[in-house]
């Protein structure tokens, strides 16, 4: 049994997939079928069934470009959270230490008074 490299693309209405090692493709409606219809192929032009497929899915540039584009979407949320985060803290400890009891910095931030005194008291 052996591993084998496929290279998967979107043809017009298919998956096509090449496998370098047999020099051959063969094709997938959609990529759940990829694994049956790879080793198929392999089998039936090596007479063994493949051990393991490894996929190098291409996907088009604009679509690579709009993935790319998401990720550092998510990046800048992530880090904007983290900074209203920093913001709510310094919130909560300024209003504290001006001396806004707790139960009151819970109310005007909206978390409960055990919620106020975490972030009043953390770093």
């Amino acid at each position: 049994m052996a591993t084998y490299e496929a290279t998967v693309t979107r043809g017009e209405r298919y998956w096509v997939i090449y496998v370098p090692a047999i020099d051959r493709y063969t094709q997938a409606r959609h990529l759940r079928e990829l694994e049956a219809m790879t080793a198929d192929l392999i089998e039936v032009m090596t007479g063994a069934r493949p051990e393991e497929i490894r996929y190098d899915i291409q996907l088009p540039d604009d679509v690579v470009k709009h993935l790319e584009s998401a990720e550092r979407l998510r990046a800048m949320a992530t880090a904007a959270q983290s900074d209203a985060a920093a913001e709510v803290r310094a919130a909560a400890r300024t209003l504290h230490s001006a001396g806004v009891p707790l139960r009151d910095v819970g109310r005007v931030l909206g978390v409960s008074y055990q919620r106020a005194h975490q972030l009043a008291q953390s770093a």
